[in-house]
């Protein structure tokens, strides 16, 4: 158990895809995977404040085929529950913590979705299959053209790539029913904040590189007031871009 909550507290950082999942010679490795998930958010459940992840955020793991978002030289590690480099100093998170990011966007199914910070896609795709819409932003170009190439491969049409810088958002789709941050920011970007739905929600990690980082979800009522909450300490990359100037 020790080994496990070490673990757990030292991380990186509508219409669904037609792409079936084929992961012949995976779906052991897959099985296992979505059965660590389940024993994390057990484990942390003091924690967490829930002892169990969303039966529809575990059916979105296990469909979204993770081998697919890795180097191939990783794809033996793909559904190992732990962060992987992905190239560009950036990582896809572990699925345990890219399970509880989504389930705590409390999502429904004619949502549409921001995502700051595409990476390989991973968490786009897992979302793709529990929302109507999926906007997502990179900031590294090499990424984001990668990423948008093999969202379009494996057939997920409800997700849109940009290349820009996420602090400021995408104000021509706004407003969000929920927006996920996968990079670690000193502080909650207004522009996020401005271009959230009332009763819509926020998860971001939220610290600097070399300090203790805070998963936090950020909640906007109808009057536009907000509320936060301190989830669970994490570690993630650091979101670049506006925010690295703050």
């Amino acid at each position: 158990m020790i080994r496990r909550v070490c673990m757990l507290f030292l991380i990186s950082g509508g219409i669904a895809a037609s792409y079936a999942f084929t992961a012949s010679g995976y779906g052991t490795q897959s099985q296992e995977m979505l059965k660590e998930i389940e024993e994390d958010a057990l484990y942390a459940s003091s924690t967490l404040g829930r002892d169990h992840i969303d039966k529809r955020v575990m059916k979105a793991m296990e469909k979204v085929p993770r081998h697919e978002f890795v180097p191939a030289y990783l794809r033996h590690s793909a559904y190992l529950n732990k962060p992987l480099p992905i190239g560009n100093g950036q990582t896809i998170s572990q699925p345990f913590i890219v399970a509880l990011m989504t389930d705590l966007l409390e999502t429904n199914k004619d949502d549409v979705v921001l995502e700051i910070g595409t990476g390989s896609g991973y968490q786009a795709a897992v979302l793709a299959e529990l929302v109507r819409k999926v906007y997502t932003i990179e900031i590294i170009k090499g990424l984001g053209e990668s990423a948008r190439e093999r969202l379009e491969r494996l057939r997920y049409k409800n997700i849109e790539v940009r290349i820009a810088d996420g602090y400021f958002g995408w104000e021509e789709h706004a407003p969000f029913d929920s927006i996920i941050v996968t990079a670690a920011a000193g502080h909650v970007p207004p522009p996020l904040i401005r271009q959230l739905k009332p009763g819509g929600r926020i998860v971001i990690p939220v610290g600097g590189v070399y300090q203790v980082q805070m998963l936090m979800v950020v909640t906007k009522d109808a009057s536009g007031k907000l509320k936060t909450q301190q989830v669970l300490p994490v570690r993630f990359v650091p979101l670049t871009g506006k925010s690295k100037q703050e």
